[in-house]
């Protein structure tokens, strides 16, 4: 820092812009004033008058001087402001005769949020071209993802005026974010320990395992697409989709579109489905009712009154106690049923399958579809294979098409055998109704079925392997 100038020398800041008189009122003169704590300091160019001294370099000398303006002096705007006032007899304004350096603030290290992690914008209202179901409030991280990085202490630095006086710097500490529950810190990041939401509580990062939803879903929370378990106070709207990496469970009914989890659904109210509606389950069901709806799940699906019009599956038992009616539709159980009653008879015909493995079945049917469409084209190649005009080389690819469907053919049959002998998964699996089974209802026990025409009560229904038939026995 330079040494101040006696006191007489070195004036404070005039008030406001100040005039340097002359001897001769019509010489050239400098009106300057000083901004910013004295950062700055700009000046009026005067021109001379009638028999006035012009603007001279020794002259401005002398006045910055005399106002102690002695750091970052910018000479080569003074020289041409003062050439130009000269030259053209014209006033020259504003211009900055000097500029001092500001402080530059000291910033504490701190760790910052990071940026990419942002909510997704929600969609303008109105626009139709938009799904609004795809927007979430929600924030998803993925394990070992970055939450937070940390910038690094930056140095202050002094700064001087023009009159060469320093100006201190000051002291900013941000206000970062620091890691909470399920996360750590890994040199200068914040880094998720799990899969979840990321939830910032006072500027505290956490992650949480599950997804808690106060109310409903609907076009405020968007479908919910979640690593781990979700729970839902609220109803689901029509229309809205739930992907879950643990388990669902919802307090109220359950309108479905599409639910996949591969954990657990429990549902305290019922599942109702919406269209096309498809509920997919890693593990068991546990709810109410299931109506006009589309189930599949590999552990056990308890009911607790009535499966209505849908098709369920299963690769374990479905649980529905004495009070529990299975209404219309397929029902596929590997393990068996127990339930109260199967049936009405003014209603549509339910069909009840046990001891297969659903699964399998499917994959069975799939290669008999292939089958069926193979042997559709073959049929039609080999027509087009005689007519008189199929010849040359359009004959000979017709050969090489054919072998290539029967090679698909030959290994389509090979695999529904195989199927085939792997359909039945549990031989020992039953049909226990405590109430009525009316009739009309088709009872199936690995691929054996009977066909119920009279009432039966108090029934358990087994399979007779040796007997190659359906066992009724009273409970």
């Amino acid at each position: 820092m330079e040494n101040k100038k006696p006191e007489e020398e070195s004036p404070k800041s005039p008030a406001g812009p100040q005039a340097i008189l002359t001897g001769n009122k019509n010489d050239g003169n400098l009106i300057v004033s000083f901004a910013g704590n004295d950062l700055e300091a700009r000046a009026d160019f005067i021109p001379p008058g009638s028999g006035g001294k012009p603007l001279a370099q020794e002259f401005v000398s002398q006045i910055l001087d005399r106002l102690n303006i002695v750091y970052g002096v910018q000479w080569d705007l003074i020289q041409e402001a003062m050439m130009d006032c000269n030259l053209n007899h014209r006033q020259i304004k504003d211009v900055v005769i000097a500029r001092g350096d500001s402080p530059t603030a000291e910033v504490a290290e701190y760790f910052e949020r990071n940026p990419h992690l942002g909510r997704a914008e929600k969609p303008a209202e109105g626009n139709a071209r938009v799904d609004h179901r795809s927007y979430s409030p929600f924030v998803i991280v993925k394990k070992n993802q970055t939450l937070a990085k940390l910038r690094p202490r930056r140095a202050g630095k002094e700064g001087k005026n023009v009159r060469g006086v320093s100006l201190p710097f000051e002291y900013i500490r941000p206000e970062g974010v620091s890691g909470g529950a399920n996360t750590r810190v890994e040199g200068n990041f914040i880094i998720a320990n799990i899969n979840g939401q990321l939830v910032e509580s006072g500027k505290v990062l956490s992650v949480q395992e599950s997804l808690v939803i106060k109310g409903a879903v609907g076009y405020g929370t968007g479908n919910i697409i979640f690593p781990g378990d979700v729970f839902i106070d609220g109803p689901v709207s029509d229309g809205f989709k739930i992907y879950s990496g643990g388990s669902v469970n919802i307090k109220q009914t359950f309108d479905v579109t599409d639910v996949i989890t591969r954990g657990d659904l429990n549902v305290a109210g019922g599942i109702i489905g919406r269209g096309p509606a498809l509920v997919k389950v890693g593990g068991a069901i546990k709810t109410k009712f299931i109506e006009n709806c589309r189930v599949a799940a590999r552990k056990t699906i308890s009911v607790e009154s009535e499966i209505i019009n849908s098709s369920v599956f299963t690769l374990e038992n479905i649980s529905m106690g004495d009070k529990g009616i299975i209404l219309g539709g397929d029902v596929y159980a590997v393990h068996g049923i127990k339930t109260g009653s199967i049936g009405k008879k003014s209603g549509k015909a339910t069909r009840i399958h046990c001891g297969i493995d659903f699964t399998v079945q499917q994959q069975k049917e799939k290669n008999n579809n292939q089958l069926h469409i193979l042997a559709a084209k073959l049929a039609k190649l080999r027509e087009l294979l005689e007519a008189p005009e199929t010849g040359g080389e359009k004959r000979a690819k017709m050969e090489e098409l054919i072998r290539r469907l029967e090679a698909e053919q030959r290994a389509a049959s090979v695999k529904v055998s195989d199927l085939m002998s792997r359909i039945n998964a549990d031989e020992n699996a039953a049909v226990e109704v405590s109430g009525e089974i009316v009739p009309g209802t088709l009872i199936e026990i690995c691929q054996i079925a009977l066909f119920v025409s009279e009432p039966l009560r108090r029934i358990r229904i087994r399979l007779d392997k040796a007997g190659g038939k359906l066992l009724s026995e009273s409970l």
